[in-house]
C-alpha cells in the first residue's frame, strides 16, 4: 500500500481480519488512526465473542475513537457503518483480492464499488502476508503473528 498523504487520518472499524491488519499497516507507517465503535457497545460487555483480542489490539493502536449508532451483530448495521465511513473518505485504501462480495462475511467488494460510484479514488492491494480461511461461517482473514 501506498503512503498515506502526510496529514491524512486512516478511519477503520473495529475488529479482527481485515481492519486489524490495516491498524498495524497505518501505526507502522507512523500514521493517525481513528476506530469506529458502535455506541451501544453492550454487544460486547461480560462476553467473549470471536476476535475480541484483535478487536482490542485495533483500540490500542488507535489515537481516537469515534461512536457511530449501529449493531456490531447485524451485518447489514455494519455495511451501512461502513458506507457512512467511506462517504467522508477523500481516498479508499482498500484490502482486496478482488473477490465479489459473498453477501454474508466479505464486505470489501461493495465498498470498493459504493467508493467508486461516488468518485471517491480506491487504492487496491492485496498483502502477500494475509491468507483468506475457507469460506463459511466464521470465514476471515488470517493475519500472521509476525507481522506485528
Amino acid at each position: 500500500m501506498q503512503a498515506l498523504l502526510p496529514d491524512a487520518t486512516a478511519l477503520v472499524r473495529a475488529g479482527a481480519g481485515l481492519p486489524l491488519l490495516f491498524g498495524r499497516v497505518v501505526h507502522e507507517l507512523g500514521q493517525r488512526l481513528v476506530v469506529l465503535l458502535p455506541e451501544r457497545c453492550d454487544a460486547f460487555v461480560g462476553t467473549h465473542f470471536p476476535g475480541q483480542q484483535a478487536h482490542r489490539e485495533v483500540l490500542a493502536l488507535a489515537e481516537q475513537m469515534r461512536m457511530l449508532p449501529f449493531d456490531p451483530r447485524n451485518r447489514d448495521a455494519c455495511v451501512s457503518a461502513d458506507e457512512r465511513l467511506v462517504s467522508g473518505c477523500g481516498r479508499l485504501p482498500a484490502f482486496w483480492d478482488g473477490a465479489p462480495s459473498s453477501g454474508q462475511e466479505e464486505a470489501t467488494a461493495h465498498m470498493v464499488a459504493y467508493a467508486r460510484a461516488r468518485g471517491i479514488a480506491v487504492e487496491v492491494d492485496r498483502p502477500a502476508e494475509a491468507a483468506r480461511e475457507p469460506a463459511g461461517r466464521g470465514a476471515s482473514l488470517r493475519v500472521p503473528e509476525h507481522s506485528r
